[in-house]
């Protein structure tokens, strides 16, 4: 993606967000220059990989297959482990109308998808077989606000606003947008976007960007790069 494209959708993104009443917290709003300066007393924000994430699969075209995300915080892996600490993480999210996100799954991750306003969340679902794949024709049973929805290998699960399902890990899911844009609340254990997530296709979890013009705030995927001696 170029960067111009990539600046663009942080503003829309954020422009959306608000209109839901969602405030982002002000780490989102600090330039290139001012991380430099909090990177050592703001290490959380980067150890944790917090902030915004534009990500277009690597494939190039973002209005068909891609995700805004910004990580909100974020735990440690190393406390899951030992089963104490911060295990959590918190996402929002958008989806654009029939814009893909692929079908992936996470090996240690488990997360609640929450419908937080606008059109209809369609979730593409599958079992994985015994090896981790996708099994199709395992029956798929997901909580869905606490009740337990059944549907078919590939059925597909629409969720209004307010709506949420919770994905353990191993299972299959693909998602989009359905006749509206989507804001997606994501409630998690710890995300690491570095190795917890397999998709099915051979494509990348970032995007390779184009440096047309200057960033207004960086990615999480720009941190090594920028914040580096």
């Amino acid at each position: 993606m170029k960067r111009s494209r990539v600046n663009e959708t942080i503003r829309e993104g954020d422009a959306f967000i608000r209109s839901f009443g969602y405030v982002m917290p002000p780490f989102a709003y600090w330039s290139p220059g001012e991380m430099q300066q909090r990177r050592t007393v703001s290490a959380g924000v980067f150890d944790g990989r917090l902030g915004w994430d534009i990500t277009d699969y690597g494939q190039g075209k973002f209005d068909e297959l891609g995700l805004f995300l910004f990580t909100v915080r974020n735990g440690r892996f190393e406390d899951m482990k030992k089963g104490v600490g911060m295990l959590y993480a918190e996402k929002i999210m958008i989806s654009r109308k029939d814009q893909l996100s692929p079908m992936h799954r996470h090996v240690i991750k488990a997360e609640d998808i929450i419908n937080r306003g606008g059109g209809k969340l369609v979730l593409e679902l599958f079992m994985p077989d015994e090896e981790g794949g996708i099994d199709l024709h395992a029956e798929v049973t997901v909580p869905v606000d606490g009740s337990i929805r059944r549907l078919p290998a590939g059925g597909l699960l629409k969720l209004d606003p307010g709506e949420s399902v919770t994905l353990l890990p191993g299972v299959w899911h693909a998602f989009w947008a359905e006749g509206a844009d989507v804001l997606i609340g994501e409630v998690s254990t710890v995300n690491d976007d570095l190795t917890d997530n397999v998709f099915r296709d051979p494509i990348g979890r970032f995007s390779e960007i184009e440096e047309d013009v200057e960033p207004v705030h960086l990615l999480v995927s720009d941190y090594q790069k920028w914040l580096t001696d």
